[in-house]
């Protein structure tokens, strides 16, 4: 059996490991990964508007990895509509790299659950195999940590390099087209941020349970028996 030290140090390691499987079924379902400001250019180029009249052509929009929604402002007042990213709008985005995404947070989502049984097993006892032991610990939270990374990059890679903001603003629009002033990443994607941060801390917690710490030991006092004790 774990000493009752390492026993507490799993139990929270395998907290830890479940909070992170949450956090990512929640970022993938929420639709606010990234939010921003978008101008209708066309609109605004009609009318030459100027910088009083141009909040009259500047509407929102926001997004997440399989839904969202936009509020079109092209001078004839404000228009709300939400759109779905499957099956129509990604195949005008790059579907490959948004379908990594996905792919890259499902199999985080399996090694988050696997480093939680397994940080529950080495709660209960000590595993007789090395790779159910805090070794294997450590490789499922290394891999869950990793592809989160990997998510979080080439989610970060859509938005700023394949300019996935606008394309999906300007998604079916004929006649009017946008442009984008400001984005900024939301709740969702600090919650993947974070919950490769929390597979960060439990490697530090295994590598914990792995120092041995110097026991105390008490020194017991060696007797002195002389040739007087012995006469009394």
């Amino acid at each position: 059996m774990p000493g009752c030290f390492k026993k507490t140090l799993f139990a929270v390691a395998s907290l830890i490991s479940f909070t992170s499987f949450l956090l990512i079924v929640v970022a993938m379902g929420i639709p606010k990964w990234m939010t921003g400001k978008i101008l209708c250019k066309t609109g605004a180029d009609l009318v030459n508007a100027t910088d009083p009249e141009l909040v009259k052509f500047i509407g929102e929009i926001y997004y997440g990895l399989f839904q969202g929604g936009k509020l079109r402002q092209c001078g004839l007042g404000g228009r709300r509509s939400k759109f779905t990213i499957f099956p129509h709008m990604v195949k005008k985005l790059n579907a490959g790299l948004h379908g990594m995404i996905i792919m890259f947070l499902c199999v985080a989502i399996f090694f988050s659950l696997v480093s939680f049984g397994f940080c529950v097993l080495n709660a209960m006892k000590v595993p007789y195999r090395a790779i159910k032991g805090p070794a294997g610990v450590c490789l499922w939270n290394f891999l869950a940590g990793g592809f989160i990374v990997l998510a979080v990059t080439s989610f970060m890679a859509a938005a700023k390099l394949h300019h996935l903001t606008e394309r999906i603003a300007n998604f079916r629009e004929n006649v009017f087209q946008f442009v984008i002033l400001e984005e900024r990443f939301e709740d969702c994607f600090w919650l993947c941020v974070a919950s490769a941060t929390a597979h960060a801390v439990n490697l530090l917690l295994i590598a914990i349970s792995g120092i041995h710490f110097p026991k105390i030991k008490t020194k017991t006092e060696e007797a002195n028996v002389t040739a007087e004790d012995i006469m009394y």
